[in-house]
Parts: structure tokens; sequence; C-alpha cells
């Protein structure tokens, strides 16, 4: 396998799986995508259909990324010996959280990781190149989502290994009182303190937008985000089928 990964010196777009057919991952990767998200945290995927993913994923040229169910390292080791090339951590509180999902993805001295042959390591025949990757290799993207993150956001960035974050807005308007309110004056500041203090210290800002709308795209790139999660694989299916929909109705009527 290889263990190269998409650089995050640049603007760079993926998108979100939920879906279980790994037929979805290659249509997705062969659309352009440069990194996909298998999302553990709020779908049903299995950690053994995780792994047939991740496997088709990067077969098709795009990096495969893990979205854990929680900052849990025998969670990290299993998806990053299934050949992840990063995680996204979900409900990163404190600097002392991103160090421990950082040091779950390094072997010891470096980090807590066990050592082991899977995947990742071409099953024995590849231990000594991604000895040498995971060293620097593996991406790690926390996710700022609640309001106590927030006012950690420095620290957090600051942990050597962190490469980026994504904001979660209804897990972070939630823990503010205001759920899903995201035009709100009190989020909106909020949103522009995050962006600020990544600005500051050069640390790539990450959204996820959730419905695929190309407008809303080009205003995060306006905004200055480098590490846009554009859709997620239900609601390509949704919106484009219910424009099909209404389009043959329209016809019909």
């Amino acid at each position: 396998m290889s263990v190269g990964v998409f650089s995050l010196d640049r603007p760079t777009i993926g998108t979100w799986l939920t879906l279980a057919d790994p037929a979805v991952a290659e249509i997705m990767a062969a659309a352009g995508f440069e990194w996909l998200v298998v999302d553990l945290e709020h779908s049903l995927l299995t950690l053994e259909t995780a792994g047939e993913l991740i496997r088709v994923i990067e077969l098709c040229g795009a990096s495969p990324l893990v979205r854990l169910t929680s900052n849990d390292s025998d969670q990290i080791k299993r998806v990053m010996d299934g050949g992840a090339h990063g995680i996204i951590v979900p409900m990163v509180l404190s600097a002392d959280d991103a160090a421990k999902a950082v040091a779950a993805t390094r072997y010891p001295p470096a980090g807590t990781r066990g050592v082991g042959l899977g995947r990742a390591q071409r099953y024995g025949a590849g231990f000594e190149e991604y000895l040498s990757w995971q060293v620097d290799g593996p991406i790690i993207i926390v996710q700022i989502e609640h309001r106590d993150s927030v006012a950690n956001l420095e620290a957090i960035l600051a942990v050597p290994g962190i490469g980026g974050f994504i904001i979660g807005p209804y897990d972070l308007s939630a823990s503010m009182g205001i759920p899903g309110q995201f035009d709100d004056p009190v989020f909106l500041e909020c949103m522009e303190t995050i962006r600020s203090t990544a600005r500051r210290m050069g640390v790539p800002s990450g959204i996820h937008l959730v419905e695929p709308d190309v407008a809303a795209l080009r205003q995060a790139v306006a905004d200055g985000y480098s590490l846009i999660a554009y859709g997620v694989d239900f609601r390509f299916l949704d919106v484009t089928a219910r424009l099909g929909v209404s389009a043959m109705r329209e016809l019909l009527s």
C-alpha cells in the first residue's frame, strides 16, 4: 500500500461516507475527492466494513480518513492498522485530549500505539516503510464542537502532530444553548474567534458542508477554510433524486 497522504499546505476537498457499500466509496473517489472520511461516529458502519472502505478508497487513489466514535486509543490503533491515513477525532476539549489522539497513532517512544502487522504494514512486508512513515505521516484532525474546545483552542492547536481542525457546528451551537441557530450573533462571533485564532497560528481550518451546495462551498473558501468536507453520501443521493423527481413532475404537469 501507499502511505502518502494529501497535503494540508493548500486548500483541499473531501467528503463523508456513511453507507456501507464499497461501490459508494469507489464512485466518490472516482469523482475526484482527495480524501474520504469513513464515519464511525454517526453511522451504523462496523469496524470490518470500515476496513473494506479504507481499502477501496486507497486503491482508487484517494486518502482514507476515519472519524472515530470517540477518542479511543484502541479504535485508533485498529483503523490505523487497517490502512487509514489519518483520523478525525470528535469532541476534543483540551490539549490533553489532542495529545492522547496523536500518541495513539505513533509507536513508542513517540507514542503509545501497539505494534502489529496488518494491511497498513502490508502484512509485514512493508513494516520498515510504515515504521518510517508513522513518525510524521498520520493526519490528525480534531473536531472543535464544544464551547470548552473554543476556550482551550490555542492549547489544542499547539499540540505537536495536530494537522488541522474541523468545526462541528451543530454540537458547538448546542453546547452554547442555541442548537442549530447558526445566524445567532453569539455563534457567529464564536466562529470568527475560531477562524482568527487558526489564522494567527497557521493551522488549517476545516468545515463540513453537509449540504452539497456550491454557493456554500465558494463562501467557505472565501472565509479561509482550507480543509473542506463537501457533502455526505446520503445527501448527494437524496438531493439529486429529489431534484430529478421534482423536475419530472413539473414536466408532466
